[in-house]
């Protein structure tokens, strides 16, 4: 008789992964349970903005283990425990620290997804825990080996996975596929799971909530200089290191006497000017219609070049995209679309055809009228 094929489930603690167990079960699988521990707040120096770590008995990662714990007990299944502390730090945490650096706005959860938990614990699931696949609480579909948009389009979460390949894809399993959130909701509470009413993390990737800017002082030094009204060319304020704010930002820059909300427009790194401008003139500034990305990374090759939609931040709805060009010796992709907002160089733009996740890259600089927006080293005229 042929031995059940065996399931190792991401379980974060949170009620997502906790269903995906259970469903997994359901349907006869052998399922064992993987928490992953990426962050140390001692061994890091997670001091300034981490107000659970100073004022809590627990931290909230060692509460989130504990909740997987008990959702394994109520479960009946093992729960094994994994680090990779310092495998977060050089593939995900070196490269955020790099980027915010040079002024851009990186996303962690991609490259977690790509090297960390889709790499290191999916090879320690089949390789160590002798698993068949590796199963998470994503909200993803996979048919052959493909990525597409699950039946919860407000939880649709292709966009941190469009930097996997197909190799990874391959021994992948997505449970929740076809459930929305407020029916995961319903099965827990069905089955009485303990995190059946827990909320949805929040923060950065394995690391949580924290005060952001002060966070970034952490391992960033504070560069303080000027706040620019980019219109007058007047300085309205003083910042404390222009790493600590991303284009667009209204909150925090605690400009007073002005006569409507001011966002930032621009950068001069070198110069530690932040430059910013009136909400009024926000589509002068910070409007594009064109793009280059880098890093690209295309999940399949068999699309429609004339069919293509993207989108340039998590939770955004669809943008056409036309006169795609894709370089694949320099795995850039240079894509046009109508008028946009705020795209952001260091965030991912990813790629549909209908409901098929193509891939995605990162951006690297944005245009208008194929005149290119210097946000990073812009200077007054």
């Amino acid at each position: 008789m042929k031995s059940k094929k065996r399931v190792i489930v991401g379980m974060s603690g949170g009620v997502d992964s906790a269903v995906s167990a259970y469903l997994l079960k359901e349907q006869g699988y052998e399922v064992i349970g993987l928490f992953m521990r990426n962050w140390d707040s001692i061994a890091n120096n997670d001091i300034l903005g981490n107000k659970e770590t100073a004022n809590s008995a627990i931290c909230p990662q060692e509460q989130d283990y504990l909740d997987a714990l008990n959702a394994a007990k109520i479960l009946d299944i093992k729960l094994e425990r994994i680090d990779f502390i310092d495998e977060y730090w050089k593939y995900v945490f070196e490269n955020f620290l790099e980027e915010y650096s040079k002024g851009r706005t990186p996303n962690p959860d991609i490259l977690c997804n790509k090297f960390i938990k889709f790499d290191k614990m999916l090879n320690y699931a089949l390789n160590n825990l002798k698993g068949d696949y590796l199963a998470t609480g994503h909200y993803a579909k996979l048919e052959n080996n493909l990525l597409y948009k699950p039946k919860d389009l407000e939880k649709d979460q292709t966009y941190f996975l469009a930097q996997l390949s197909k190799k990874q894809l391959e021994k992948i399993i997505f449970p929740l596929a076809g459930y929305l959130k407020s029916e995961v909701r319903e099965i827990a509470k069905k089955i009485k799971l303990n995190v059946a009413n827990k909320k949805d993390s929040t923060g950065i990737c394995f690391i949580g909530e924290r005060k952001f800017d002060e966070f970034l002082q952490n391992y960033i030094p504070s560069n303080p200089g000027n706040i620019i009204d980019v219109k007058t060319k007047k300085i309205v304020g003083k910042h404390f290191g222009t790493m600590y704010y991303t284009f667009g930002q209204r909150k925090g820059l605690k400009l007073g006497g002005m006569s409507e909300p001011y966002f930032v427009a621009a950068k001069n790194i070198d110069k530690k000017e932040i430059f910013v401008a009136p909400l009024s003139q926000q589509d002068k500034y910070l409007a594009s219609n064109k793009l280059k990305a880098t890093n690209l990374n295309l999940i399949t090759s068999d699309f429609d070049i004339n069919n293509l939609h993207a989108k340039f931040r998590y939770r955004q709805n669809d943008i056409k995209i036309f006169n795609v060009v894709i370089d694949k010796e320099k795995n850039e992709i240079i894509v046009e679309y109508h008028h946009e907002l705020a795209v952001t160089p260091g965030q991912q733009i990813v790629l549909y055809e209908d409901d098929l996740c193509i891939g995605g890259a990162i951006i690297d600089q944005v245009y208008m009228n194929d005149q290119k927006i210097e946000l990073l080293n812009y200077k007054l005229d």
